[in-house]
């Protein structure tokens, strides 16, 4: 059955990558959007959405003990566009009484936009890309905006001829590895510290918060490890969505006078 369909959806957003390598659950965060989805035919339908998803995570609550020692953390507002195509496993047709719900899955891609921040000391909320943490040279920061392989798998349905329902679990397997401005080594401190003059009690401070336990701390160290550059960093919504079917919208046929 043609036609748009379009409306928000509420859920929950949750960050895998370098500060939360075991899938940790216990920072799940708001996120929601606005989608417009059309629909070819009773199978096949394509999507397009804004979303916006807050993601954050903390050594402190690991328990890997590298990374509980390593003792970083990062926060994010994410703001992304979206567009995928869907395949409905089940015959999906608006005011049907027999084909009323499906199972369907879904890909696409998505370009967003992100700016990591941490605590420091002082209690500021301070953004991390422009301090350099892993030796970027002034001007040569990671990009603000990336992009990430969308896909997953939902649940549709109808509640009547105008309205349904849309359960998803969304997958983000981005580009960068820098979501949490973590990714490779340390850098030599006193570099850091003259590269970034103007803003140093931050660098400074922040690029390193290891804790002083044992030999796994790497306070000061240049090029021991501080994250891992083989694996690019993921996150995911979880969501529930309500639609208002329009119909088939056409453009109007134009005639002769």
């Amino acid at each position: 059955m043609r036609g748009l369909e379009v409306g928000p959806w509420a859920g929950t957003a949750v960050y895998l990558g370098d500060l939360n390598t075991n899938w940790r659950l216990n920072n799940l965060n708001l996120a929601g959007g606005f989608a417009a989805r059309y629909n070819f035919n009773n199978r096949l339908s394509t999507r397009f959405s804004f979303n916006y998803g807050h993601l954050e995570a903390y050594d402190s609550d690991s328990k890997n003990p590298f990374e509980r020692v390593r003792n970083l953390s990062f926060q994010s507002d994410v703001f992304e566009g979206t567009g995928q195509f869907e395949f409905n496993f089940l015959p999906y047709i608006h005011g049907s009484r027999e084909f009323f719900f499906t199972p369907y899955v879904f890909a696409g891609i998505s370009v967003f936009n992100y700016t990591p921040k941490t605590v420091a000391d002082d209690g500021e909320l301070v953004s991390l890309r422009e301090l350099g943490t892993e030796g970027q040279l002034r001007g040569e920061e990671y990009l603000s905006i990336s992009s990430a392989l969308a896909y997953g798998i939902g649940i549709k349905w109808d509640i009547n001829y105008e309205w349904s329902l849309d359960f998803f679990l969304s997958a983000r397997n981005t580009s960068t590895d820098y979501l949490d401005d973590v990714s490779t080594v340390y850098p030599d401190r006193s570099d850091l510290a003259r590269s970034r003059d103007g803003i140093i009690p931050y660098a400074t401070q922040l690029y390193d918060r290891s804790l002083p336990e044992g030999d796994l701390g790497t306070r000061d160290r240049e090029g021991e490890q501080r994250g891992d550059a083989t694996n690019n960093d993921k996150y995911f919504f979880v969501g529930v969505g309500i639609n208002y079917y329009f119909g088939d919208v056409r453009c109007p046929k134009i005639g002769r006078r």
